[in-house]
């Protein structure tokens, strides 16, 4: 194949990324360029760095982009409530445009008239990393391996490694797939193929098994000024070490464990075991301070909109008009989302024990039930014979003279 020169190469060091190296060498020809990105997997980075460079590559950039990932991307996500389907917070989702992101500024700095990633044909990723990289440089050509090559599966990948004298990371005791990054980490593939099938003891390592956990409590307060949060128990924290705070403290309880089965954007169901320890305290705590601030068709407005949001982020449209035209909407209204939520951690389960803010909508005046001069309980009858208005028409009509 010609016309491909220079390859850069998203790099995680594992089997697919590992044999798709050495695969563009023998089938483009092509120096290729590994590009690893630290979201927060740990101390895999450098090892992957360099074992990109003893599996062949001409160069690897190894890119600590922590801090970015948590103010860039787990913030406004946080900011956005979004959840997809209910359940999933977007751990990977909202990791794969800051990777393509900057897999394409190191193609524009290594002069590259390529990038490659190891996302399989089935899955969401090709999609997230192609519509980013199309949409910072619609040129730039992209290639996807799974999607050229003649290798069907796992099986075949093991065979092409030994071949070529590549180390296999997988092994019998982690039969599936896993990703890692800051704000979550997440099982598919192998035994969890089965949606029957519970996860292999041992298979979690963010969160304590809940049976295991401390038998005490852990009260916790999370502070938010602009639907960010800044403080842990009142101590003022940057983004990354406050989510890195709260990871520990949640995966200590067991908190933050989801299983689900969802609707991949190419069209299949998967099934799915994620952890988001911190993320899921920053989620419940973000909408306790909300439930005081912000008023209610505003909440209820933006609550319907938040499906869209988080399909467009897991479909892959980071970079689209759309999402950056609905960002803005959720950001403008988090102006007044200040104060504070307590949460209780114990057995794998967060709880909100309460809520306050400088800027709260609630009147305790209006809402006790004691007596008050604010509200005049009889106005309530003329509401309600408003609302009712239409229901005893329709009930009019439908009952008919005499009935």
């Amino acid at each position: 194949m010609s016309g491909v020169k220079r390859v850069v190469m998203a790099y995680s060091g594992g089997l697919d990324t590992s044999v798709i190296l050495e695969w563009l060498r023998e089938t483009y020809g092509a120096e290729v360029i590994a590009f690893t990105a630290d979201v927060g997997q740990g101390e895999e980075v450098e090892e992957a760095r360099l074992k990109a460079l003893a599996t062949g590559a001409q160069k690897a950039h190894a890119v600590d982009l922590r801090r970015e990932f948590v103010e860039e991307f787990i913030f406004p996500a946080v900011r956005a409530s979004a959840v997809y389907e209910g359940h999933y917070l977007l751990g990977t989702s909202i990791s794969r445009p800051l990777i393509a992101r900057e897999l394409v500024r190191v193609a524009n700095e290594e002069g590259a008239d390529a990038i490659a990633h190891g996302a399989t044909g089935k899955g969401n990723d090709q999609v997230r990393f192609e519509l980013t990289a199309y949409a910072l440089r619609p040129e730039l050509r992209v290639i996807a391996p799974w999607r050229e090559w003649d290798l069907r599966g796992r099986a075949d990948c093991v065979r092409y490694a030994e071949e070529h004298n590549i180390p296999v990371p997988v092994t019998a005791e982690k039969p599936y797939s896993i990703d890692a990054n800051l704000f979550h980490i997440s099982y598919e593939g192998g035994v969890l193929e089965d949606p029957w099938t519970a996860p292999p003891k041992g298979m979690w390592t963010l969160t304590t098994d809940p049976e295991d956990a401390p038998n005490e409590p852990e009260t916790m307060e999370i502070s938010f000024e602009s639907g960010n949060a800044v403080a842990v128990n009142g101590d003022r924290l940057d983004p990354l070490p406050l989510v890195e705070l709260l990871n520990q403290r949640a995966g200590l309880h067991g908190v933050g464990r989801v299983d689900i089965v969802e609707n991949r954007f190419v069209g299949m169901k998967s099934r799915g075991c994620y952890e988001t320890p911190g993320g899921t305290l920053l989620h419940l705590a973000h909408r306790a301070v909300e439930s005081l601030t912000l008023d209610r068709e505003v909440m209820h407005l933006r609550d319907q909109l938040i499906p869209q949001y988080a399909e467009m982020v897991y479909n892959g449209f980071w970079y689209s008009p759309e999402r950056q035209a609905l960002q803005k909407f959720m950001d403008d209204i988090q102006e007044r989302v200040n104060g504070t939520a307590r949460l209780k951690l114990y057995k794998g389960a967060a709880h909100v024990l309460g809520r306050r803010s400088k800027d709260s909508l609630y009147d305790e005046s209006t809402v006790t039930f004691e007596a008050d001069n604010v509200y005049n309980q009889a106005d309530a009858a003329g509401f309600i014979r408003l609302q009712a208005l239409r229901l005893r028409t329709h009930a009019a009509r439908r009952m008919g003279p005499g009935e």
